[in-house]
């Protein structure tokens, strides 16, 4: 079952609708199942014409709001049971339309002379619209804060006890969905996609690839998405929004979409959580950018110091006029006793002056072969540490969990690996806390995310990568997720541990793929379920039909 909340501010006008034949003739035998009184003493009496009269329906849900001198304001929720479940009675509806009010605090159970005052009609197709006016009869006003979520509470509930097909709890960890119109209209348009899930393909992937703001927004620009910024009384960023130049209203303006409403872990303050990093990490980030577009040493170097990193120079003791190496360091990387300094080795094997000097001597301006290949396994390690610390400390692996969401995301990119791209798809509803809670920072989270910025400096590979390493990335993906998906199991949270276990059958398939020989058919696997949980092919809807 599930429930939608609209509102309003003309009652009169929504029981018109709702008592009438509806847009299509498919309402049928309006009436009242449920309301702060009797039914049947509300039920509007009918005309000569045989049509209701809805008068004094209307006054008397006015009257609250007009005793305390306020606007008329209409609280509006569709619950409606899934197409499977059977007919439920007219007592059915009641019992869901007032375990909704209750939950809401709308109308307790008990208060039907103080709450709102609200009605429930029931015109056929299996659902119900709940009409309530927001005043109390008491002269209160009703606090009506989360009350999607007390809605969907009710509807779990309902479900339960009224033995109905269940569905996923309202936790804010499923991606907002495009509305009916929005998937019309790019229908209409000829559109490949609908504007709002592209704009949530794009910004999580150039999320996953920044190293900051500044760089979340260059992506951005780069991928052809339009920002607009919102700052607060201090001048600082506290929120964004985001636009298609093609996707405009009938009077030519762009249709914008905060990162809120394209998915829970979009909003401005969760990307900055995202990009926090160490000073190690930083560094690292730093000198393998400038090590790639450099043209040569005296490049690097200044590329470097143009990018604020301090450079210290190591010569050759034979000829002191002969750099030998590199040590690296931040503005502010001091601890009590002195300056912080890293080699090249000391961040990355590819990274030392030898190797660099190779690079640069073989007019090489991408990344080889061989670093390339050393990325991959760097993150594969990151998802290996990954994937222990989240079997090894569950209470700890929020964060581990929802930054694999951008390992994922970035692997396919640069791997150029559709069966990759799906899968980190599917995983991202498991990838985010309920609530749209943000998990505290963790050494895995901050390890997965530097490698997935590293990633996303190696750029896409010239074709499908199905190097060795290539597929051991996947693989670590793989168990990294399936991981995930027994945390998600024992959390009790089924919606996440489904999504989590797709993706890793997506992975695991891929790695089996792509380490068959050719000619040779690759072997079945086959997922052997904890005895007593439900089969893991079983997915739950999300908030639709």
């Amino acid at each position: 079952m599930i429930g939608k909340v609209r509102r309003g501010g003309r009652v009169a006008g929504l029981l018109a609708y709702l008592y009438g034949p509806g847009r299509a003739n498919e309402h049928v035998n309006p009436r009242l199942v449920a309301g702060w009184r009797d039914p049947a003493e509300l039920e509007p009496p009918l005309r000569p014409n045989g049509k209701p009269d809805l008068a004094r329906l209307a006054a008397l849900l006015r009257q609250p709001p007009v005793a305390i001198g306020e606007a008329e304001r209409v609280w509006h929720c569709i619950a409606r049971a899934a197409p499977q479940d059977r007919e439920l009675t007219d007592a059915e509806w009641a019992r869901v339309a007032r375990e909704i009010m209750h939950r809401t605090g709308l109308a307790s159970h008990g208060q039907e002379t103080e709450a709102v005052r609200w009605v429930a009609v029931h015109h056929g197709d299996n659902h119900i619209h709940i009409v309530a006016t927001l005043a109390r009869q008491d002269g209160g006003r009703p606090g009506i804060s989360n009350d999607f979520y007390r809605v969907r509470e009710a509807c779990r509930a309902m479900e339960v006890e009224l033995g109905l097909r269940r569905t996923a709890p309202g936790d804010r960890t499923a991606a907002r969905r495009p509305t009916r119109g929005e998937h019309e209209q790019a229908g209409r348009r000829g559109w490949e996609e609908v504007p709002r899930e592209g704009l949530r393909r794009r910004v999580g992937a150039a999320a996953a690839a920044a190293a900051s703001p500044e760089d979340f927004l260059r992506r951005l620009a780069q991928a052809g998405v339009q920002v607009r910024l919102r700052r607060g009384d201090d001048g600082q960023v506290v929120g964004y929004a985001v636009a298609l130049d093609h996707h405009r209203t009938t009077a030519g303006a762009l249709v914008w979409y905060g990162g809120g409403k394209l998915a829970a872990d979009l909003t401005w303050p969760k990307l900055c959580a995202r990009w926090r990093r160490t000073p190690r990490d930083e560094l690292r980030q730093k000198v393998a950018a400038a090590a790639r577009e450099a043209h040569g040493e005296e490049d690097f170097f200044h590329r470097l110091a143009a990018g604020g990193v301090l450079v210290r120079l190591r010569h050759s003791e034979v000829n002191p006029g002969q750099v030998t190496g590199y040590a690296v360091s931040l503005p502010g990387m001091t601890p009590p006793a002195e300056q912080v300094w890293y080699g090249g080795g000391r961040l990355a094997g590819w990274l030392t002056l030898p190797r660099l000097r190779q690079r640069w001597a073989a007019g090489d301006r991408g990344w080889t072969q061989a670093e390339r290949e050393a990325l991959y396994g760097e993150a594969a390690q990151a998802a290996s540490a990954a994937a222990a610390r989240i079997t090894q400390d569950p209470a700890s692996a929020a964060d581990a969990a929802w930054a694999a969401a951008d390992v994922l995301r970035v692997a396919a990119t640069v791997l150029g690996n559709p069966v990759l791209a799906r899968a980190a798809e599917e995983y991202e509803r498991a990838a985010r806390d309920p609530y749209g809670r943000t998990p505290p920072p963790s050494p895995e989270g901050v390890r997965l995310r530097a490698a997935a910025r590293l990633l996303a400096l190696a750029g896409v590979a010239g074709g499908r990568d199905t190097t060795l390493t290539g597929v051991a990335l996947a693989g670590a993906l793989a168990c990294l997720v399936d991981s995930v998906a027994d945390l998600r199991r024992a959390q009790q949270q089924a919606a996440q541990a489904d999504a989590a276990r797709q993706a890793a059958d997506q992975l695991l398939t891929q790695v089996t793929v792509s380490a068959t020989p050719p000619g040779q058919a690759p072997p079945v696997r086959l997922r052997q379920d904890p005895p007593g949980q439900p089969a893991a092919g079983i997915r739950e809807p999300r908030h639709g039909w």
